[in-house]
């Protein structure tokens, strides 16, 4: 028994957008069963029970896609009832859920504050560098759309943060998106580097080359300590990571851990993967359906998956940012997802900033 943390995708990868770069419809792409539809409120029933039956201290129930909302809110409320009626041990319980914020309203706005949702909002910036890539299937661009909703938020004090994809527009304007976030009080930011499809290394107009990340994380990390060391306070997750690593904390963000964590990714019809980014039939571990958390565990020690993670080159062995830099994630070791796990994509970008950056990092 340990703590859960369950990644719930209750509509599948099915999407009210068409994002050019959109990891998750190519993971559909690439598996015998391309959607599993939406998830029945009996199979939501029997994932709660289970998690709540086994975890210890806390559990987490986090929602993401394709887009969650598109279930419906009855859906969520039907789940909160469910955690209600069958968390008998009184365990500490945190919600999240990510979402293009497309169908968000007041009833939603309402819910989620009442229920203390942490949203992750996708914005991919300013204007021009979300709305060439985040496109609804009508191919109308996303932006003014996204920072209403992000208003609505706002209005009805739901905790959220911005979840922004590096892609190679966002990289090249990050000093302007920057300044927006700041002007629109967006202060809460995550920065999700952008993964070209499986299997293909031919670049796209959105790929995100190592030089472009390397001077991306340059310049966002100038803009960010500039603000934090005049009591402007902004926070980005890798870099607050970054300066807890070094003052001996384990990170957790799961891909600068050096390893991979126990995570249970939920598709709609109960399987259970270990990594949002690993849902290929492959990688199943199970269904929650028919098997409990023991059984999902057995097997995904016997997958290796985590003990895989942990493969480390000599180059890195080497390296004198081993320590901040760990290897990395492993999808970007893992390019083609075939198991070869090797040095990093964006190993040349993490030395770069790390030259740039480390004795403002030991300062903080």
């Amino acid at each position: 028994m340990y703590p859960i943390n369950l990644l719930i995708k209750p509509a599948s990868g099915n999407c009210n957008f068409k994002c050019k770069y959109c990891f998750y419809e190519d993971i559909t792409e690439n598996r015998e069963i391309s959607s599993y539809g939406f998830m029945s409120l009996n199979t939501l029933e029997i994932i709660i029970k289970k998690a709540l039956s086994f975890s210890i201290s806390s559990c987490g129930f986090m929602f993401q896609g394709g887009e969650p909302t598109l279930v419906g809110l009855d859906f969520y409320k039907k789940f909160i009832e469910c955690v209600k009626k069958y968390n008998t041990k009184n365990l500490e319980i945190f919600y999240c859920i990510q979402t293009n914020g497309y169908f968000l309203d007041e009833d939603w706005a309402k819910f989620l504050s009442e229920n203390n949702f942490l949203v992750g909002i996708s914005l991919d910036g300013i204007k021009e560098t979300n709305d060439i890539n985040r496109i609804t299937k009508d191919n109308i661009g996303t932006y003014d759309i996204v920072l209403d909703k992000i208003n609505l938020l706002k209005k009805y004090n739901v905790e959220f943060n911005v979840l922004t994809v590096i892609t190679s527009q966002v990289a090249k304007n990050i000093n302007k998106i920057y300044n927006f976030y700041k002007e629109n009080n967006i202060i809460y930011q995550q920065y999700i580097p952008c993964l070209n499809p499986i299997g293909d290394t031919r670049l796209k107009e959105y790929s995100l080359t190592p030089k472009l990340y390397g001077n991306f994380l340059c310049n966002l990390f100038d803009l960010w300590y500039k603000d934090i060391t005049n009591n402007h306070f902004v926070y980005n997750r890798y870099f607050e990571n970054l300066v807890g690593i070094l003052k001996g904390y384990r990170p957790e963000a799961c891909g600068m851990a050096g390893m991979c964590n126990i995570q249970n990714v939920v598709e709609a019809d109960g399987s259970v993967y270990p990594c949002d980014f690993y849902v290929l039939d492959d990688y199943k571990i199970g269904n929650l359906l028919q098997d409990d958390f023991i059984q999902i565990h057995k097997n995904r020690q016997n997958l290796k998956f985590i003990e895989n993670s942990i493969k480390v080159e000599d180059a890195c062995k080497e390296c004198k940012w081993a320590n901040l830099c760990r290897g990395g994630c492993r999808r970007d070791r893992d390019r083609l997802l075939d198991g070869n796990i090797g040095i990093n994509y964006y190993c040349d970008s993490y030395k770069k900033f790390f030259e740039h950056s480390i004795d403002r990092l030991l300062k903080l």
